[in-house]
C-alpha cells in the first residue's frame, strides 16, 4: 500500500468504495504502480496534471455492479477500456463507456472530459453484444473484506490536510505453510519464525555426502559357536530344569501321501460342488428374472392392445356422435345401411302382404329422414371446414419467414410481402366483423376502398368498389343491418378472392392458389358418369388401374347411394403399415404408393377380410406384415394377421420350415393374384422373371383364370 504526501497519514475508508475482486488482480501497465503520484516540492499549481489520478466508478449495465478504480487522467478512454476488459475478461471491442448519457470516444482523455485530479467521477459501461459477451464481475475472495480503493487524509509539510486516493494491491497467492502449529479450539495457525526466513546455507565440508557408497551399508557374515549351557534344556550338573509344566505328547495316526492327496481331492470336489451350486442359483435367478420380464412384457402388450381397442371404440363412438370429416359421414352411412338391412330382414321374416309393404314404406321414409339429417351435418361440416381453411390461409400469408439457425434457434424475418399479407389479414377480419357500430363500419369500408383503389384497376377491384358504394348508400338510407348480411357476405367473398390473387398479395403466389386456366388444358380428363372435364387431382389414382375412372364426387355419391362402405378401417391398416415399414427400412416405397382403395382390394378380395391363421374377421384388429422377414413389404410379400399373431410370425426365421405345405401354397396363390392386380407397379419395382418359351401357353392360361377369379371376386365385393 502506498500513500501520497508527508509522513503522517490518517486512513479513512470511503463509504461507497467496496468493489468486487476484479480490481484486486494485476492492473495494466499504466496503473501497476501506486495509483496516486507523490507530489514534488513544487507548488500545487505546477503539478503535472497529466500524471495525476482520479477515482473512476464504473457502473455495469444492466447488472448495476460498481467497479471503482484509480486511473491517470492523462490517459485515453481506450486505455481505460483495455484495463476494464482485462479485469472482466471480455474483448475490448464490445465495451462501450458513456458519461451522463453520452457515449465516449476512444481518443478522448479523462482531462478532456473535465475530470479534475484527485476527484471522483461516475461512468456507465455496457456491452454491444450482451448475448455472447455479457458483463459479469468476477466474484471477490471469501476472506477479503478490504476495499480496493480508499481515501486517506495526509498532512503536508505546510501543515495542510489533503485527501488522496490510495489503491490497495493484494498478493496474488497466499503464503505457503512452512511450519508451525494450529490451535485445537480456535483453529488459528501459528507459523514458526525460522520457517518464514531464508534457511541458512550449510558450510561446505569438502566431501560428497550424497553418494551411493555413503548411503549403502556393507553386509558381513560371521559364524559364532554357542556355549553348551546356553543350548541345552536338560538337567545337568549345576543346572536344574523343572518338569512341572511338561506335557506328554502322543503321536497321531500317520498320514500317507495317498491319503493326503485324497483328502485334498475331496475338499476340492466339495468346493466345486458349492461353487457350481452358487452358479446354478445365479443361472436360475437370471431365468426367473427373464421369465418375469417376459410375463410383464406380455401383460403390458395385452393391456396396450386392450387400451388401443378401447380407444378405437371410443373414437368410433365420438365419430358417430359428432362427425367432423368425410370419413365420419361414411361411417354414419355404413351404420345406416346395416340398420336398414336388419330392419328389412326382420320385416320380411315377420310380415306378409299389405302389412309388409306398409312397413317397407315406413322404413324408406325413416331412411330418408336419416339421410337428410346426415346431409345437414355434411353442410355444417363444409361451412366449418371452409372457415378453418380461410383462417389458415390468412395466417400463412401473414406469418413471417422462418428457418432454423446453426445453433438451433428459430429465426423469423418479415419482408414487404409478409407485411402486406398481415395488413390484408387484419383488414379482412375487420370487414368480416358483424357486431360493430355504424361509424366503425363506415370507417372499415373507407379503409377497404382506399386499399383496393390504390393497387390495381381491374374487374375484381371495380366489383368490390361497387359493392362498397352500394352498402354505404343503403346504410345512409337507414336500411337494417340484417338486410345487409347478404351484401356484406359478397364483399367478404370478393375481398378474399382479392387476397388470394398473387397480383394483389405477392405472398399468395407461394401458397396453394388456383392455377392459370390456360395451363390446365393438358391435365383435364372426362368423367364418364357426370360427363364433366375435371383436373387430374379430382380423380382417384389406384395402383391397379392404368386409366382414370369416375371422379371423386361421383365415387362418393355412388358410395352414399349404393355401397355405403366405410374406408376408415382400411386407412388405419395403411397408416400402421407405413409406420412399421418406416421403422424397419426408411427407404421403403411401395407402402407409400398404395392408396386406401388398394388396401381395401387386398383385404376384401385377395385375403377375404380375415386372418390367414385364425380366420378372425374383426377388420379393426387386422394388420399387414411381411411374409418373409428379410424382404421388403409388397402386395406379393405380405400376410394378413390379427394384432395378437404378428409378434409370433415376425419371430420366425424361415417360414417354409414352420408352416405346412398346403398353407404355404395358399399364401403363394394369393401373392400371385396380388402381383397380377398390381402388374403396373411390378414393371418398375419388382418385375417378374420372364417365362420360358415352353411355358408361355400354360402361364397365359393361369393368368387368365386368376384374372377372371379376381374380377368375379371384385364384383361380389361391390354387390
Amino acid at each position: 500500500m502506498s500513500v501520497e504526501g508527508g509522513t503522517e497519514a490518517q486512513v479513512e475508508p470511503t463509504p461507497q468504495s467496496p468493489s468486487p475482486g476484479p480490481e484486486a488482480e494485476e492492473q495494466p501497465e499504466q496503473s501497476a504502480s501506486p495509483a496516486i503520484d507523490s507530489p514534488d516540492d513544487e507548488p500545487q499549481n505546477s503539478e503535472d496534471v497529466g500524471s495525476s489520478t482520479a477515482t473512476v466508478k464504473v457502473v455495469l449495465v444492466p447488472v448495476g455492479h460498481v467497479i471503482t478504480v484509480a486511473f491517470s487522467i492523462g490517459l485515453s478512454v481506450q486505455k481505460l477500456k483495455c484495463h476494464l476488459a482485462s479485469e472482466l475478461r471480455v474483448p475490448v471491442e464490445v465495451l462501450q463507456l458513456s458519461l451522463n448519457g453520452t457515449v465516449l470516444e476512444e481518443q478522448q482523455s479523462l482531462v478532456e472530459l473535465g475530470i479534475r485530479p484527485h476527484s471522483s467521477t461516475r461512468m456507465e459501461m455496457s456491452s454491444t453484444k450482451p448475448d455472447s459477451h455479457p458483463l459479469r464481475p468476477r466474484p471477490p475472495p471469501e476472506h477479503d473484506s478490504m476495499p480496493d480503493v480508499i481515501t486517506v487524509q495526509v498532512q503536508t509539510d505546510e501543515g495542510q490536510i489533503k485527501e488522496v486516493v490510495v489503491e490497495i494491491e493484494r498478493p496474488r497467492q497466499q503464503m505457503a505453510f512452512l511450519g508451525g502449529f494450529r490451535h485445537r479450539l480456535t483453529g488459528v495457525e501459528y507459523h514458526h519464525a525460522a520457517t518464514q526466513n531464508i534457511p541458512k546455507k550449510r558450510p561446505d565440508r569438502g566431501m560428497d555426502v550424497f553418494s551411493r557408497e555413503i548411503q549403502t551399508t556393507q553386509w558381513r557374515s560371521q559364524a559364532q559357536q554357542c556355549q553348551t549351557e546356553v543350548s541345552t534344556q536338560m538337567t545337568g550338573i549345576g543346572c536344574y530344569v523343572s518338569c512341572m509344566k511338561d506335557k506328554l505328547i502322543t503321536p497321531r495316526k500317520y498320514v500317507t501321501a495317498e491319503e493326503y492327496h485324497a483328502r485334498r481331492l475331496k475338499a476340492v470336489i466339495r468346493l466345486q460342488s458349492w461353487a457350481r451350486r452358487w452358479l446354478a442359483q445365479q443361472y436360475v435367478e437370471r431365468l426367473r428374472q427373464a421369465r418375469n420380464r417376459r410375463l410383464a412384457w406380455i401383460e403390458m402388450m395385452e393391456q396396450k392392445r386392450i387400451q388401443e381397442k378401447e380407444d378405437e371404440l371410443w373414437d368410433r363412438r365420438q365419430r358417430w356422435m359428432n362427425p367432423q370429416k368425410r370419413e365420419d359421414l361414411n361411417l354414419l352411412y355404413q351404420a345406416l345401411q346395416r340398420w336398414r338391412m336388419e330392419e328389412e330382414q326382420q320385416i320380411n321374416s315377420t310380415l306378409q302382404g299389405a302389412e309388409r309393404k306398409a312397413a317397407l314404406c315406413s322404413l324408406s321414409e325413416q331412411e330418408t329422414q336419416f339421410i337428410a339429417a346426415i346431409g345437414r351435418h355434411h353442410i355444417f361440416i363444409q361451412n366449418n371446414n371452409y372457415d378453418k381453411f380461410v383462417r389458415n390461409f390468412l395466417e400463412k400469408s401473414a406469418a413471417p419467414l422462418q428457418w432454423q439457425a446453426a445453433d438451433g434457434r428459430m429465426i423469423e424475418v418479415d419482408n414487404p410481402d409478409t407485411i402486406r399479407g398481415r395488413e390484408l389479414r387484419d383488414l379482412y377480419n375487420r370487414v368480416n366483423q358483424s357486431a360493430i357500430s355504424h361509424d366503425q363500419r363506415l370507417e372499415v369500408l373507407m379503409t377497404l376502398k382506399n386499399t383496393v383503389k390504390q393497387e390495381h384497376n381491374g374487374q375484381l377491384s371495380r366489383d368490390i368498389l361497387d359493392l362498397i358504394d352500394r352498402e354505404v348508400d343503403l346504410m345512409s338510407r337507414g336500411v337494417r343491418t340484417r338486410n345487409l348480411e347478404g351484401l356484406r357476405r359478397r364483399i367478404c367473398t370478393l375481398f378474399l378472392q382479392y387476397i388470394r390473387t398473387p397480383a394483389f398479395n405477392p405472398i399468395a403466389e407461394h401458397l396453394k392458389v388456383p392455377q392459370d386456366p390456360s395451363q390446365l388444358k393438358n391435365s383435364l380428363f372426362l368423367c364418364p358418369q357426370c360427363q364433366r372435364y375435371l383436373r387430374s387431382k379430382d380423380f382417384p389414382l389406384f395402383a391397379g388401374v392404368s386409366q382414370t375412372s369416375k371422379c371423386r364426387a361421383c365415387t362418393e355419391l355412388n358410395n352414399i347411394a349404393h355401397s355405403r362402405v366405410d374406408l376408415s378401417c382400411y386407412k388405419n391398416i395403411l397408416m400402421r403399415l407405413r409406420v412399421d415399414e418406416q421403422q424397419i427400412n426408411k427407404e421403403c416405397k411401395i407402402p407409400f404408393l398404395l392408396q386406401v382403395e388398394d388396401i381395401q382390394h387386398l383385404v376384401m378380395v385377395i385375403w377375404g377380410s380375415q386372418s390367414a391363421l385364425s380366420a378372425s374377421d374383426d377388420i379393426y384388429n387386422l394388420v399387414f406384415v411381411r411374409w418373409e422377414r428379410d424382404k421388403d413389404w409388397s402386395p406379393w410379400n405380405c400376410i394378413l394377421l390379427s394384432k395378437e399373431e404378428t409378434s409370433a410370425h415376425l419371430s420366425l426365421d424361415d417360414v417354409n420350415k414352420v408352416y405346412g405345405e398346403s398353407f404355404i401354397q395358399e399364401i403363394k396363390y394369393k401373392h400371385s393374384r396380388a402381383r397380377l392386380h398390381f402388374s403396373h407397379m411390378t414393371k418398375d419395382l419388382d418385375p417378374a422373371p420372364a417365362a420360358a418359351p415352353g411355358n408361355q401357353v400354360v402361364s397365359k392360361q393361369i393368368v387368365t383364370a386368376m384374372g377372371n377369379h379376381a374380377a368375379d371376386a371384385t364384383q361380389e365385393s361391390a354387390h
